[in-house]
């Protein structure tokens, strides 16, 4: 039998919203209902000072939908879209602020940037891909909320995640497991989120999926200095950034940023990326250094972290990129896919070397 959207809201219709009295499909509270065959996700907005009290109301959905035929599997998620009026709209999520590590994974390594358009996905999925190919158990988590690329980089749009055991199982693809907030909603949908909503978010992305056991977590971070970043480095241990970056000096302010940003709450910069460092013309084999050259390199020695490498803007990683292909998957000993490799050696080093941290997760105050 097919599972439709108006069989799932007849379900949650005998079901209390928020409120405890309004329906939840009339309380105001519930997302739109995503049916991928069997699979059904959908997230209920609750007011972030509620949230433990709101766990009962996320299981009893699950339990309602469940148990409609046909359905296979039910992903119901707890947003905070309303702050509490006793709380700044910036202030970190009580909830599993202080549990610890990711069961089974070893290394979490953060890729940022300080601003966008910087190539930091490319980068991060092609970084992911060249760790596998060094003989690593590699998972991506796709953590940039407003802005998931991973599905387009990998060619897995309209994919959704399995479920096992009440959590989200990863899409296994070229050698590495992927995850990505774009599996759970519609590509073209507006992610129109407050910071609890982005929070919480990123809080089930890290602990409501079953990684199983990883070296490296490679977690493709949105650009900025946000939320999302607080919050990772609030809710587990990183073992390192790394920070993209394009040579010229606007990005490099940002890309300073990002260093600092880190550096604050005690995550280790595990090195500086030069990204599209310098164009080779395919007709003419002219080199042109479209945004200068050297700029990452030369802030990296200024802020006394390692610099990975440089990368250049090739017509190969562009196309690769648009088209689900990365260019470690389709050209593995060509010269791009050797610098991505060469990237996560010494990545791989600094996380086998004294660079690898064992602190306790920083305690955010935001006042």
């Amino acid at each position: 039998m097919a599972v439709t959207r108006e069989s799932v809201l007849s379900a949650l219709a005998g079901l209390a919203g928020p409120d405890g009295v309004t329906p939840l499909p009339k309380s105001g509270a519930l997302s739109d209902v995503v049916v991928d065959g069997g699979r059904v996700y959908f997230s209920i907005a609750v007011d972030p000072a509620r949230a433990d009290a709101m766990e009962g109301l996320r299981k009893a959905a699950e339990v309602h939908v469940a148990a409609v035929p046909g359905v296979e599997s039910v992903a119901v998620t707890l947003t905070a879209e309303r702050k509490a009026a006793a709380a700044p709209a910036a202030a970190a999520p009580k909830t599993n602020a202080h549990q610890g590590a990711l069961p089974g994974v070893r290394h979490i390594v953060a890729v940022a940037s300080g601003k966008g358009g910087v190539g930091k996905s490319t980068t991060s999925a092609n970084f992911a891909l060249a760790l596998a190919g060094l003989g690593l158990k590699v998972g991506l988590l796709d953590a940039d909320i407003f802005g998931p690329s991973v599905p387009k980089l990998f060619g897995l749009g309209g994919r959704r995640p399995d479920m096992r055991d009440q959590k989200l199982v990863p899409i296994d693809v070229a050698g590495i497991r992927v995850m990505s907030i774009g599996f759970l909603v519609e590509e073209d949908a507006p992610m129109i989120w407050r910071g609890p909503m982005v929070m919480s978010a990123v809080t089930q992305l890290l602990r409501d999926v079953d990684w199983g056991e990883l070296d490296v977590l490679v977690v493709d971070m949105p650009p900025g200095t946000g939320d999302t970043q607080l919050t990772l480095a609030q809710q587990v241990p990183l073992a390192g950034a790394v920070i993209v970056s394009t040579p010229q000096d606007l990005a490099l302010i940002d890309a300073r940023r990002g260093v600092a940003m880190f550096q604050k709450v005690d995550v280790p910069i595990l090195g500086v990326v030069e990204n599209m460092s310098y164009f080779v013309c395919p007709n003419c084999g002219t080199r042109h250094d479209i945004f200068a050259h050297g700029g990452a390199r030369a802030e990296a020695e200024k802020l006394g972290v390692p610099f990975l490498g440089e990368v250049p803007l090739t017509m190969a990683i562009r196309e690769g990129s648009d088209g689900g292909r990365p260019i470690v998957v389709t050209d593995p000993e060509g010269p791009q896919a050797r610098i991505y490799r060469e990237i996560a050696e010494k990545v791989r080093a600094g996380l086998d070397g004294p660079v690898a941290p064992t602190r306790p997760r920083p305690r955010i105050v935001v006042e």
